[in-house]
């Protein structure tokens, strides 16, 4: 089955230009396109793509507001959501991925980045665009003011899960976890599963933000 996706923009020639990258693709399928985000939410809840592609700014409601109705902490069956936009500014990508985002990527990332994150999200994985994870990472999740402590782990992370915890903070795919550490992509998913459950976590960017905040990263 094609990954279902619902594009909201507010520029028309965005929205199209990214609507004909994605149905280019194989295995992927534009199903709805969205102006401003009350439309957005209003679609998606209708539709239930498997994938939510949004930008930031857009009238009426903005990409974060939409992304946290639709994907946020305290939502029942909650559809995945990437967030697009021109704007590399640190506030909106954190405020995005707080809102429960599963990926933030640029408009000028390009196609094959595009592509990569949708299946990613679709997959229940997560993209940053590398440009900024580290940055990111770093600046706010170890330093914001008024953030609350992690919360602890529900049980000891064992020596491999710590491992595999750091790579991911470090932006690494499944396949170069696997790599790097000798393992074999089942194990990577094993261990990820097991480090989500122990950390409460919903995704890798939730798992890259507890490592950071914990100084494991």
């Amino acid at each position: 089955m094609p990954i279902r996706v619902l594009i909201a923009d507010d520029q028309d020639l965005v929205r199209t230009g990214l609507a004909m990258i994605l149905e280019a693709q194989d295995g992927i399928e534009v199903v709805g396109q969205a102006r401003d985000g009350r439309q957005a939410i209003r679609l998606a809840r209708e539709l239930r793509p498997d994938v939510c592609l949004f930008d930031i700014r857009m009238p009426e409601m903005d990409g974060i507001e939409a992304t946290r109705r639709l994907a946020g902490p305290d939502v029942d069956n909650p559809i995945a959501v990437v967030v697009i936009t021109t704007f590399d500014l640190d506030e909106y990508v954190y405020g995005a991925l707080e809102a429960g985002a599963r990926g933030f990527l640029l408009k000028d990332a390009g196609p094959e980045l595009l592509v990569q994150a949708i299946h990613a999200a679709a997959n229940g994985d997560a993209l940053i665009a590398p440009s900024i994870t580290a940055r990111l990472l770093e600046t706010f999740a170890r330093a914001r003011p008024g953030k609350a402590a992690p919360q602890p782990a529900l049980e000891p992370l064992t020596e491999r899960e710590e491992q595999v915890l750091v790579t991911v903070a470090r932006g690494r795919t499944n396949a170069e976890i696997a790599d790097e550490l000798h393992i074999s992509l089942s194990t990577v998913k094993t261990h990820l599963a097991s480090l989500m459950s122990k950390l409460g976590a919903r995704n890798r960017v939730e798992l890259a933000m507890w490592a950071y905040e914990t100084a494991r990263a």
